[in-house]
C-alpha cells in the first residue's frame, strides 16, 4: 500500500532502518513511538518477553489500522509499523510506529491511535520471564492495566481524541 510500511521481523529493530520510510518532503510533521522491554511490570522484575505473532493475520491487522488511522487523520500520511517476534531483553525495542503528516498535531493523535489500536486488536502476544524463574502470559491489554493505576494516561487519551 503506497504510503503505508508494515513488518513484523525476528532481528533486532534498528530504528533508523525504519524511520526513513515515514519522512516525506510534503510532511512537516513527524511523530514515532518506540515500545521497549522494561525491567519491572506490576511489581516484578522482567528477564524478557517473547512475543508470538500469527505473522499473516497481524500485517493484515496492521495494514488495516494504518488506513484506518490515514482515513481518520490524514490521508496522505505516511505510516510505519515494526513489531517484533521472538524473545527480547530487556531494553531492546519490541515495536516502532512511525508518521508523518501535514502538521504536528495529526503526526501525534495518529502515531497514538496505531499503537493503541495495535494493543487491542492484532495477533500478537506476550510472555514475560521473571528474575525468579517463572513466566506467565500477560492477560489482556497492559495500557489498561496502567490507565486504571493512573488517571493522566487515561485523560490524555480523551484529550488527544477530543481534537479529532
Amino acid at each position: 500500500m503506497p504510503g503505508i510500511r508494515v513488518e513484523i521481523i525476528e532481528s533486532p529493530l534498528f530504528l533508523e532502518d525504519f524511520l526513513k520510510d515515514a519522512a516525506s518532503p510534503e510532511q512537516g510533521g513527524e511523530c514515532s513511538f518506540v515500545g521497549r522491554v522494561r525491567r519491572r511490570n506490576l511489581g516484578r522484575e522482567v528477564k524478557g518477553v517473547a512475543y508470538d505473532v500469527h505473522e499473516v493475520l497481524a500485517k493484515r491487522s496492521l495494514e488495516k489500522i494504518a488506513e484506518e488511522a490515514r482515513q481518520r487523520f490524514e490521508t496522505d500520511a505516511h505510516v510505519t509499523i515494526v513489531h517484533r517476534q521472538g524473545y527480547l531483553e530487556v531494553g531492546e525495542a519490541s515495536v516502532l510506529v512511525a508518521a508523518s503528516c501535514r502538521h504536528r498535531h495529526e503526526a501525534f493523535v495518529l502515531c497514538r491511535y496505531v499503537i493503541d489500536e495495535l494493543k487491542h486488536r492484532t495477533p500478537i502476544w506476550k510472555k514475560e520471564y521473571y528474575s525468579d524463574g517463572e513466566s506467565e502470559w500477560v492477560q489482556g491489554h497492559a495500557l489498561c492495566q496502567h490507565r486504571q493505576e493512573d488517571p493522566h494516561l487515561s485523560h490524555a487519551h480523551e484529550s488527544s481524541s477530543a481534537h479529532q
